[in-house]
């Protein structure tokens, strides 16, 4: 329950963010031109509410977060291709021909594909600077962040026809 508490505000802007500037193509609207400040908005909340829900000590701390923000850049990388993927979905989603939704398949899959790789390949660097529970439990957190991002993401981006 203690998650879910904290966890509440971080999400409701992120889903209030995802929802203006990355589904809005779908409506014909234009993202606005700040959008990497709200970017390092939403890192820095997501870092806050990783801080306040992992109970590091002091010295798990120190070698935890350089690990982190490493991820995190590599993370990024993925949100740019998804942001791609769907704003390819956006203008192509009234005009959508086969080999369209063949390219958006295959471009999720790819996506999704590279972020099981970098978890992988990021597991044993968070296992050599933190306990196994504590390794678990980001990972947890990061699962939680992305089920409703993917959440919120689906209840906007419409079913192809």
């Amino acid at each position: 329950m203690k998650v879910r508490v904290r966890m509440f505000p971080f999400l409701l802007v992120l889903f209030a963010v995802l929802t203006v500037f990355i589904v809005s193509p779908m409506a014909q609207e234009k993202p606005a031109d700040n959008m990497q400040l709200v970017r390092e908005k939403i890192q820095t909340d997501k870092k806050l509410f990783i801080a306040q829900n992992m109970n590091l000590t002091e010295s798990e701390a120190k070698v935890f977060w350089p690990v982190y923000e490493n991820y995190q850049k590599d993370l990024e990388k993925l949100v740019d291709k998804t942001v791609k993927l769907i704003e390819n979905y956006s203008a192509n989603y009234q005009t959508m021909t086969e080999e369209a939704a063949k390219e958006l398949i295959n471009g999720y899959l790819a996506i999704e594909g590279e972020r099981v790789a970098l978890m992988k390949s990021f597991l044993p660097k968070f296992r050599k600077v933190l306990p196994e529970k504590k390794v678990a439990r980001y990972y947890q957190l990061e699962n939680k962040i992305d089920a409703v991002v993917n959440y919120g993401l689906a209840k906007q981006i419409p079913l192809v026809k």
